[in-house]
């Protein structure tokens, strides 16, 4: 039997597989990309004799290939946080799917292998800027605040090398970074020796450097909106920037509209911290847009509908 491993290109999905191969170990296929690229089960043809595990991918936007690949003979694993819609039922379908507001998927692993490698799964939670989840899902470790920042900074940085418009934009193509992670049962050690890990910390500061002359297009009562250039640092800082305006003002909603190279904008939405609600509902008014709660993005605005999301972003988020 074939195995598949099938995971989202960011913090979440690299730590729940890690977590998850740490404790099963298996050889697996990997079928991954950008963070964007969500609907990976499409590029597999054929459902026999395998066996697929799915990690931080919507199950809505897979639904037909799943059901297409379980009615072709296949097994299938599903860890998700996102927005599910209808789940059905199979004897070849295990879905493990919270879509909760304050966890992502590195944490329903974590659960599912009861904390084997919970540092890792902190470092996941906290890639996906669930700070407080993090930290209580961190307290049986015992660390002190200086590991608690490194694991804070590998989560972001991994999170950080997910955005892009293709995997040329990365400093390291998803697969290639979860192989780079795969021998280490520790993320400190990770961090301390790995050149995966400089690399990542290098380009970060560099491109935060850059976007922090960035000035916001619209801003009203805590709620801002970025329109970031057509650049490939634009680009890779596009999330982790959206979650840094995120955590410094729990009490505002974000948007980060990023140019691409063909026309038009990718766009991240955090809703406030302070009331993780609608960036999903927002972002699927626009036919490429999805996500969660508190987090979502669209695929690509084009550019005549820029002020329909800022009318719909302003309806969204002001404040009664």
């Amino acid at each position: 039997m074939q195995l598949y491993d099938v995971f989202n290109g960011d913090a979440d999905g690299l730590c729940s597989l890690h977590q998850m191969r740490l404790s099963e170990p298996a050889e697996s296929r990997l079928i991954t990309g950008v963070k964007r690229d969500i609907k990976l089960l499409s590029r597999l043809k054929s459902g026999k004799d395998c066996h697929i595990t799915v990690f931080d991918i919507s199950f809505d936007k897979n639904r037909d290939d799943v059901v297409r690949l379980i009615e072709d003979g296949a097994e299938i694993d599903y860890f998700d946080h996102h927005h599910a819609g209808e789940v059905p039922e199979h004897p070849r379908l295990h879905p493990y799917i919270d879509p909760a507001p304050d966890r992502g998927t590195s944490f329903i692993v974590d659960q599912y292998i009861k904390g084997r490698f919970r540092a890792w799964a902190v470092a996941g939670t906290f890639g996906d800027n669930f700070d407080e989840t993090a930290r209580r899902l961190a307290e049986p470790l015992g660390a002190d605040e200086k590991t608690m920042a490194l694991l804070r900074e590998l989560g972001i940085l991994l999170n950080y090398n997910g955005y892009g418009a293709t995997v040329e934009d990365l400093f390291f193509a998803p697969d290639e970074l979860y192989l780079s992670m795969k021998e280490f049962a520790e993320p400190l050690d990770f961090i301390h020796t790995s050149p995966a890990f400089k690399t990542l910390r290098r380009g970060y500061t560099s491109d935060m450097n850059l976007v922090s002359e960035i000035k916001p297009v619209f801003s009203h009562n805590g709620n801002q909106i970025f329109i970031l250039p057509d650049q490939p640092w634009a680009r890779r800082v596009s999330g982790v920037f959206a979650n840094r305006l995120a955590t410094e003002n729990p009490q505002g909603a974000h948007a980060v509209l990023t140019g691409l190279s063909g026309g038009g904008y990718v766009v991240s939405v955090r809703a406030p911290l302070s009331d993780r609600r609608d960036a999903h509902t927002l972002c699927m008014k626009f036919p490429t847009g999805g996500g969660r709660a508190a987090a979502a993005g669209i695929n690509l605005l084009p550019e005549t509908d820029v002020e329909k999301f800022i009318e719909e972003f302003q309806k969204t988020y002001t404040k009664k």
